[in-house]
């Protein structure tokens, strides 16, 4: 073959150049963007940015980095990403920062998450101060020194013998199992045995056993009750149910289990989360004695690097751990020195990096143990965009998700310095974003629309941010350059139905805390982050009125992130600073119900969709069920659920997607061959109502549906209450993987919105706008102010400003984060906010 044939040249004018894009909603989108520079992505929530950015540029990216492993890795996961586009030229690698609501395992924190955990346990391996007596044990020492796992909680080697490594004891005690000891068996002494038959069996085999079950369990003797509690045999009895009369009853075969071994098998075999987590309220939490919660064996506790056991310097506020370990640098003898000094001198330049761009970020109140599940969205996502800096790429393009996403107004310089560092190490940066101040400043523009859904999908403009003003479809141009926000002063304010009063609140960072909340109105909890917003919401006002009212509507935990089954208005780890204390509480006398919204998934797998979380499919079930095609087979409603094995397809379980495992990368999820994402077999199929299909519905979007429900009020108001909050755009069988933390949380709000409440609710919701256009805030805005219109009590953190001018209450707290915040500096109105001095949220109130 003769090379010179081969054309060599290109035509590289700086520009990235997409033709043809075709993912989800957008409709054979071109578009060109330029390299090196800091373009926004900009749009209604739906409008298919995301789709653009991520999608297309990203997954084509990703498409043609997968090219390059071996052709039987391609062949499992060739499906696992098709971005759908004719061509993407002059496109360079892309690093993708994601917001994402799931944050690991309960284990996982902020030092996992940046990877400094990893270095800090090398200088402890390399260069800590070892006792004598540990460096003499050779057998268990790598180069006469604990290796860098006996260091981490998560290893064999390093996790505390006695706790393995979680810091705290969890065991079931005569207290928790027995609440009331003036109780007798009979009665329900035993709080912790289950209901039903079970636990009637517990009782028959120990009155077949010659235990009186009638004493009050205080009254039968020590032996007896430490037996029936701990006991490890298991005797088989024959038993004669004790029952009421004119119950059918028999003798049976019954083996016994003592309480604390029926608890423990419950933790460890029960598919069924709920009776997990109510075995788990039986067991005691304490701290364990060996490692005094510190999760480590006793000989990494005794290691001391910079004067500080591992556990110490792991609790440093990270801007405290920078100045100490910047000076520890700076101290290095110059010249050749030790084995010791090499190693501080290779470890610490990589780490101080990150840790100058985490507090440059306003991050500096957290420490590296803090559990990240503790963290919010917008806390996370900084964290990872400072541990990019440590990669020193040179000519990608990052590609991010509202990285201005928990940020308080004044921070943004902060997050703007970061992007231009990166574009300064010749990267370039593709913003999908809502935030108008960071879009301002953005050198170039794609702005996506003009609707949402099916009615998107179109590029309206792509240029300069001076002319999109000329956009006459853009919904973000009225957003641009806004007029000052009018302030609610005390005239425009509602008038309060009372006053909610919560004494000496202490929790994590607040200290004595004294919180008064008006009720019927809607309150913003403000300032910087850190500065206790989410604590006073969710521990402080949350926990103390959830004991408070009949009722409270919560997320379930997250087994996945909160393995110890505590409550989701209950923060704990057992440690002194988790655990709530108040004085007193004063006007929850007149409050019914406590509604908690999260930014928690709705599901962890594509089977948890959209039409099944609001309920409004078993309503489309059983239209299915009532036809004459259904009924002349037999089916009924059960047939028309992907769930059942009869009406699902055999290939995919019902759930339209195959998991496709990845050797060395994230699995990801693929259509189903067989189904083609429908979720059913084709005889399911086959059954149609007014010409559709189960799965032609599940494909509707909620605006389509309302249209095709008009005529059902059940199914209305639950498409109503969804389109109200901009969600119109989403399908019905959305799947729970494909839904931000902002949309879960929404959809939350919809399925209360429909309901028909009676009383007085109290709604809690952290950073409701996250995710947001500003177009979509005013909808979302509205719907808060309808329930508050209603007689009932809104309760938010927020950032927004727009939002928070709108409130009839605000409270703000600071002044700093961590330890230097977690006191209230202002309450008021917005307009008196604007005038606090110690306000720095009032100062940005005035400046917008």
């Amino acid at each position: 073959m003769d090379l010179s044939d081969v054309s060599l040249a290109g035509t590289d004018d700086g520009f990235v150049h997409v033709r043809g894009a075709r993912l989800h909603n957008l409709r054979d989108v071109d578009v060109d963007l330029p390299r090196g520079r800091l373009v926004a992505f900009t749009g209604i929530s739906g409008s298919g940015k995301s789709s653009l950015a991520f999608g297309t540029i990203h997954g084509e990216s990703q498409r043609r980095y997968l090219e390059s492993v071996a052709p039987f890795a391609r062949r499992l996961i060739g499906s696992a990403v098709d971005p759908r586009v004719e061509s993407v030229t002059g496109m360079p690698p892309t690093v993708a920062l994601e917001q994402r609501t799931s944050v690991g395992g309960s284990r996982s924190t902020v030092g996992t998450t940046t990877n400094l955990s990893n270095s800090i346990r090398l200088l402890y391996s390399r260069v800590g101060e070892h006792p004598p007596d540990v460096l003499e044990r050779d057998s268990t020492l790598h180069s006469g020194r604990l290796t860098s796992d006996f260091f981490s909680p998560n290893t064999p080697d390093g996790a505390c013998p006695r706790c393995h490594g979680a810091g705290v004891l969890r065991e079931p005690t005569e207290s928790s199992m027995v609440p009331d000891d003036s109780l007798s068996i009979a009665d329900g002494a035993i709080a912790a045995w289950p209901g039903a038959w079970l636990g009637t069996n517990f009782r028959d085999i120990l009155a077949t056993l010659g235990i009186d079950i009638h004493a009050p369990w205080r009254e039968l003797p020590e032996g007896v009750r430490d037996w029936i509690l701990h006991t490890e045999e298991q005797p088989v009895v024959t038993v004669e149910p004790l029952r009421e009369p004119g119950q059918a009853h028999g003798t049976y075969r019954g083996q016994w289990r003592s309480v604390e071994r029926y608890l423990r098998d419950t933790v460890s075999n029960s598919a069924a989360e709920s009776t997990r987590r109510r075995a788990l309220s039986h067991f005691e939490v304490s701290t364990c004695p060996l490692c005094d919660g510190h999760r480590l064996g006793p000989d990494a506790l005794r290691v001391t690097y910079v004067g500080l056991p591992i556990w110490q310097l792991m609790q440093l506020p990270l801007e405290d751990l920078l100045t100490e370990l910047s000076g520890r640098l700076a101290s290095l003898p110059e010249g050749e020195g030790s084995p010791e000094d090499e190693a501080e001198r290779i470890l610490l330049p990589s780490v101080l990096p990150v840790l100058r761009t985490i507090v440059g970020l306003g991050l500096g109140h957290l420490a590296l143990d803090r559990p990240a599940r503790t963290l919010s969205t917008g806390e996370l996502q900084r964290l990872r965009l400072a541990s990019q800096l440590r990669s020193g790429l040179f000519g990608v393009a990052y590609v991010l998700d509202e990285p201005s996403a928990g940020l308080h107004p004044s921070e943004k310089g902060v997050l703007r310095h970061l992007l231009d560092t990166f574009i300064a190490e010749g990267n370039s940066v593709l913003l999908v974003e809502h935030d108008m101040t960071l879009v301002a400043d953005a050198d170039w523009i794609i702005d996506v629309g003009p609707g949402a859904g099916t009615d998107g999908g179109e590029v309206l403009y792509s240029g300069v941010v001076e002319g999109l003003s000329e956009a006459d479809d853009s919904v973000t141009s009225r957003y641009l350059g806004p007029p000052p926000l009018p302030l609610r002063g005390r005239a425009e304010a509602r008038e309060l139905g009372g006053w909610l009063e919560i004494d000496s609140v202490r929790i994590r960072t607040l200290r004595d805390v004294d919180l008064r909340l008006p009720l019927r109105s809607f309150t913003a909890i403000t300032g910087v982050s850190g500065a206790g917003k989410s604590t006073l919401l969710l521990h402080g006002l949350g926990t103390v009125l959830g004991d408070h009212v009949r009722t409270t509507v919560a997320d379930d935990p997250d087994p996945a992130i909160d393995t110890e089954g505590e409550s989701p208005l209950r923060g704990g780890d057992g440690s002194p600073d988790d655990q709530l204390r108040y004085a007193e509480v004063r006007g929850s006398e007149g409050i019914d119900r406590l509604v908690h919204l999260t930014q928690k998934p709705i599901g962890r797998t594509p089977r948890s969709c959209l039409a099944t979380y609001t309920g409004l499919f078993d309503r489309v079930r059983r239209l299915f069920a009532d036809t004459p095609a259904a009924r002349s087979r037999g089916w009924g409603v059960g047939r028309f659920s992907y769930n059942v094995a009869e009406g699902r397809c055999p290939e995919c379980s019902g759930t339209g997607h195959i998991e496709v495992e990845l050797v060395f990368l994230p699995g990801s999820y693929a259509t189903c061959p067989r189904c083609r994402g429908t979720r059913y077999n084709p005889e399911t199929l086959e059954v149609q109502w007014e010409g559709r299909t189960i799965a032609d519905v599940l494909d509707l979007s909620v605006t389509r549906a309302r249209e095709v429900f008009a005529e059902d009020p059940r199914i209305a108001r639950a498409l109503d209450a969804l389109a109200a909050i901009g969600l119109g755009y989403l399908t019905l069988g959305q799947p729970a993987t494909e839904l931000s933390g902002g949309e879960a949380q929404r959809i939350k709000l919809a399925t209360e919105l429909q309901r028909t409440v009676r009383g007085h609710s109290v709604y809690l919701l952290d950073e409701p706008t996250s995710g947001l256009h500003p177009a979509d805030t005013d909808l979302l805005v509205n719907e808060l102010n309808r329930l508050v219109d209603a007689g009932q009590t809104v309760v938010v953190v927020e950032h927004d400003p727009r939002v928070i001018a709108q409130a009839d209450h605000v409270i703000d707290m600071g002044p700093g984060a961590g330890e230097k915040g977690g006191r209230i500096i202002a309450q008021g109105t917005p307009a008196e906010i604007a005038t606090a001095e110690a306000s720095i949220t009032g100062r940005w109130l005035t400046q917008r």
